[in-house]
């Protein structure tokens, strides 16, 4: 069993948000991909409809999280599931960084309002 060390973590940025990626096929997973999301104070994120389910727990903070136009004030120990074909949108609208972890499976892709496919590094 692979013990990824917060050390070896790898961290991507997209839309002023954090990603620190621990649990992908490259470093060991088969089928899930996890990874804490930083989200800092003011950012909002541009809604995206996402392919598989993944499942967001948010570890400190609170954010306003819309999923397929309804809009839910998330707080810490809340989780949310995503189910494929939501369209997500997350907003932090607080003074402090939102910490969360996510899990998904792997292959998870993202398509924009504008038609923009993003494969994440970081669930891939």
């Amino acid at each position: 069993m692979p013990v990824i060390r917060s050390s070896e973590a790898v961290t991507h940025e997209i839309h002023g948000a954090r990603f620190v990626s621990y649990a992908t096929p490259l470093t060991g997973s088969r089928e899930l991909c996890a990874w804490r999301g930083e989200i800092p104070a003011g950012t909002k994120a541009p809604a995206h409809t996402v392919n598989r389910e993944e499942i967001f727990h948010l570890l400190s903070g609170e954010l306003l999280i819309t999923l397929d136009d309804r809009t839910h004030r998330v707080i810490a120990g809340d989780t949310v599931i995503v189910n494929p074909g939501a369209t997500l949108a997350v907003e932090n609208p607080t003074a402090e960084v939102a910490l969360s972890w996510v899990t998904t499976s792997i292959g998870l892709e993202a398509e924009l309002a504008d038609g923009t496919r993003i494969t994440p590094p970081w669930a891939n």
